[in-house]
């Protein structure tokens, strides 16, 4: 009996933190405070245990509104959040209902391997038959096709199981016949470094 009623306070409890934490985000003017929220907020989004909580009180957007800050710290933070939730289904689709796909696409430009691992594994998690035109455009198949030559085993393994799990090798053929003769930097992300 006991146990049932500690868990309904527990989960209020929950609500009320991470309100709290959202309505600080939203009232400091401190970077450092916000980065330190969204970082708590990232962690969050990892336990299924709050997803509901999170989805309500709209934090799908405000990481989603982190994608186009210039803070990296902000963008790092908003997609690893964006990447946790995205594993859930519910989320997903709201992530999708969003038109988030070329925000998040945005990411894998960014310098920082964190930002882009994140990145990666988000559209990962978006990939459904309704989005996959979305998230394996041609775009997207060449950064792939480009990280899994990287010097970094993460990024090249990681991009190595997108082109696998979300591409078909038709795709794949396809966008490295484009890349043959263009720039490798046309997309603005530069080739690794040997």
């Amino acid at each position: 009996m006991m146990s049932g009623k500690g868990h309904s306070a527990t989960g209020s409890d929950r609500f009320e933190y991470l309100q709290t934490l959202v309505t600080e985000f939203q009232d400091t003017d401190s970077d450092e405070a916000k980065e330190q929220v969204l970082a708590n907020l990232a962690n969050f989004a990892y336990d299924p245990g709050n997803l509901e909580n999170l989805r309500t009180l709209q934090v799908t957007d405000l990481f989603l509104d982190m994608l186009t800050e210039e803070n990296e710290n902000f963008v790092e933070f908003g997609i690893g959040g964006l990447c946790n939730l995205s594993m859930d289904r519910e989320c997903r689709d709201q992530i999708l209902q969003s038109e988030a796909v070329p925000l998040v696409m945005g990411c894998l430009s960014s310098r920082r391997e964190e930002t882009v691992l994140s990145a990666i594994t988000t559209l990962m998690n978006l990939t459904t038959a309704a989005s996959r035109s979305q998230t394996t455009d041609t775009a997207v198949l060449q950064c792939m096709l480009r990280f899994s030559i990287s010097q970094s085993p993460r990024l090249r393994n990681l991009a190595s199981v997108f082109l696998q799990d979300c591409c078909t090798e038709e795709q794949v053929a396809r966008a490295e016949a484009q890349m043959q003769g263009h720039h490798p930097t046309a997309l603005g992300i530069p080739l690794p470094k040997d």
